[in-house]
């Protein structure tokens, strides 16, 4: 049994009073959590594929997909369905239960959904759940994305409310908020979490944690994102966040939302192995292959 219930009131203080508890109580209590709703020596393995790369209209300060920074990201357009189909079979012989797909996009628009849904169709049907990141929705497309079989929509808040006009000017908090909304409405799952070491102060990581755990129904997966700084990007400079404050962030994630996937996503690669032990104490699932995002002399993992 969970050793507390799951909350949707939490305050500013109360998220800051359980960053601050001493790190081994804290990593205590969020092991404890963990193990109380999860088997703890499970991990789940996720792949990302990006399915249309670059030349986002969006301005995200953090992403080299954006069409507004110059970076040495290749461009592709929306790749066939069968390519898509190939890589998840290949993701599935590797370990991989679940599989997403992340599409450079301001939105889908009506022109792309039928591709989109034989995607996803097409990927269910070698037994993967499936994931998409596809920018804002409409409830119509929400619902067309149910009908076609989707599992979980993924859609980050990103940071604060407070600090999020630092970050993003071509997209409001609210518009996030509305998609997650609409994907509800739909049926579907939910996986929305944040990018931190972004220059961020550390109540923006608390007000991010809280937006999330106070949702009407917590997110089902809840990514934790590393920073990856990419040259040609405004973050590309930002100061590197201390790495025990990222641990900091996944065990207070843990104990506000207990029944959540923690997903432990971009900057992975960079952690060492004690880091990302120390993380999955507390976090369940690991994305461990990102396709088709970046070139390979700085592939990383794609913030979901």
């Amino acid at each position: 049994m969970e050793l507390a219930p799951v909350r949707h009131d939490w305050t500013h203080a109360e998220v800051k009073a359980l960053f601050e508890m001493p790190f081994n109580d804290l990593l205590f209590e969020a092991a404890s959590v963990h193990r109380a709703n999860f088997n703890p020596n499970e991990v789940q393995i996720s792949t990302l594929l990006s399915i249309k790369t670059g030349a986002c209209p969006e301005d995200c300060k953090y992403c080299p997909q954006s069409g507004h920074y110059r970076t040495d990201l290749e461009r592709e357009r929306l790749i066939e369905v069968e390519k898509v189909v190939e890589q998840a079979r290949l993701a599935k012989q590797k370990g991989a239960t679940r599989f997403c797909m992340g599409a450079a996009w301001s939105d889908p628009k009506d022109r792309d959904m039928p591709y989109i849904s034989q995607m996803v169709k097409e990927v269910k049907e070698l037994g993967l759940e499936t994931c998409m990141t596809l920018g804002k929705l409409t409830n119509e497309k929400a619902h067309e994305l149910r009908d076609a079989g989707l599992d979980y929509y993924n859609h980050n808040l990103d940071t604060s409310p407070e600090y999020y006009e630092q970050i993003i000017s071509t997209r409001t908090f609210q518009d996030r908020l509305n998609t997650i909304d609409h994907v509800r409405d739909a049926g579907m799952k939910v996986c929305s979490g944040g990018i931190v070491g972004m220059g961020e102060q550390a109540s923006d990581r608390f007000g991010l944690l809280m937006q999330l755990a106070n949702l009407p129904q917590q997110p089902e997966s809840v990514p934790i994102n590393m920073l990856v700084k990419v040259k040609g990007t405004p973050l590309e400079n930002v100061d590197d966040l201390d790495h025990f404050e990222f641990i900091r962030t996944i065990a207070t994630a843990r104990i506000m939302m207990p029944h959540s996937y923690v997903r432990l996503s971009a900057g992975r690669n960079a952690m060492n192995e004690q880091m990302q032990s120390m993380c999955f104490l507390q976090a369940l699932t690991q994305y461990f292959m990102a396709i088709n995002y970046l070139p390979p002399k700085t592939q990383t993992l794609m913030p979901i």
